[in-house]
């Protein structure tokens, strides 16, 4: 079973850049010699008080990225199979970036829909104006 842990949330004044992590354990596969992570696309969403959750951004088991046009330009996630590891580098950020950010994995889903299969408790980010 694989689990996800964000960290890195906070407040944050406009303008400024938070870096959020996502751990990811529990997952195994004898059969996969280059280690089980590799095999999984992450993917970040977020999800703000009384709206839904809507996609952030993903990358794929091959290191192929995608965006929202809302955070294009402004975000960028990267992965680090050794350590299990996926961040969100988030910059110039806006008052409407605040939300609850979390991550998700699935090893046969990649895209903006929610359809992954393991997810994260959340981190909050709170930016004020």
């Amino acid at each position: 079973q694989v689990q996800l842990a964000e960290s890195g949330g906070g407040l944050v004044q406009a303008g400024g850049s938070l870096r959020l992590s996502c751990a990811a354990s529990g997952g195994t596969d004898s059969s996969y010699s280059m280690g089980w992570f590799r095999r999984y696309n992450i993917a970040w969403f977020r999800q703000a008080p009384g709206k839904e959750r809507e996609f952030v951004g993903a990358i794929s088991w091959t290191g192929s990225t995608s965006y929202a046009d809302s955070v294009k330009g402004r975000f960028t996630t990267s992965r680090d199979n050794v350590k299990k590891m996926v961040y969100l580098q988030m910059n110039s950020l806006k008052p409407e970036d605040t939300a609850v950010y979390s991550c998700a994995a699935s090893s046969g889903f990649y895209g903006p829909k929610d359809n992954y299969d393991y997810w994260g408790q959340g981190t909050q980010v709170t930016v004020s104006s």
